[in-house]
């Protein structure tokens, strides 16, 4: 339990450096990756955190996470959205984007949500140490395998269901997949598992991008030009992600 407990403190530790740093370099407009590696730290922090609901000070962080999420959400999405945009040579478009960014990520540096996040990142360590101090942890390798559990259990579920929802599915994976990557000593996945959500994941992304791109088209002029090109890919994101996850029910089910 005790080894269980300093790896749980030491990745809290490590994980709100790595918010620091991204805080850092969206403060500078250092690098166009800040945000995103901020919102990569957030989503593990995240991951970390679920199978450890009900413990003391694990709500108000979690909370605290969402908010972030929420905040930079749009802020990604069009980041996403500029970058394909410009590799595409819709430069004007591209630009009309871009040039909002470093004033968006100076705001995301100093705003009271990431303000908040680590403020009480700071202080969950003690709570973690104190939950254990009361014996508040007894039993939490195993909740913390039935929660894995249930998570992979989840997936099993929606690929079952022959009206699954994709956007969902997109999230069960990432929820899987960033809490074997944080609770790796606990993982009972099967041994080709990872291979497979990653290839869904990714083919799941490709599908989502384009699903959200023609929403925006419709009250976005300047997106008109890639509509044709994106109902297209969208199709082709659909059949490949069937496919991976077609064979990831057949080979890890």
């Amino acid at each position: 339990m005790s080894a269980l407990v300093d790896q749980l403190v030491a990745q809290v530790i490590g994980l709100e450096v790595g918010l620091l740093s991204c805080q850092a370099r969206l403060a500078a407009v250092t690098d166009d990756e800040a945000l995103h590696d901020l919102r990569t730290t957030v989503r593990r922090l995240r991951s970390l955190l679920r199978p450890l609901r009900g413990l003391p000070g694990v709500e108000q962080l979690e909370m605290a996470a969402r908010a972030v999420g929420q905040l930079t959400t749009p802020l990604r999405d069009r980041e996403v959205l500029a970058t394909y945009l410009h590799q595409h040579g819709h430069y004007a478009a591209a630009d009309r984007r871009l040039r909002l960014q470093p004033d968006a990520y100076r705001q995301v540096a100093k705003s009271a949500e990431v303000a908040q996040l680590l403020l009480i990142l700071d202080a969950f360590p003690r709570f973690i140490r104190a939950s254990q101090h009361q014996k508040l942890l007894k039993g939490l390798r195993s909740r913390i395998e039935k929660r894995l559990a249930k998570q992979w259990q989840a997936i099993d579920a929606a690929l079952k269901d022959p009206e699954h929802d994709r956007h969902r599915l997109r999230l069960l994976i990432k929820r899987v997949r960033y809490a074997a990557e944080a609770y790796p000593e606990l993982d009972r996945l099967p041994a080709n598992a990872m291979s497979h959500l990653k290839k869904a994941q990714a083919a799941l992304g490709d599908w989502h991008d384009c699903w959200q791109w023609l929403a925006q088209a419709q009250h976005q002029a300047d997106l008109q030009p890639c509509v044709a090109v994106w109902h297209n890919t969208m199709a082709k994101a659909e059949g490949q992600a069937d496919r991976v996850l077609d064979k990831l029910s057949a080979d890890c089910f």
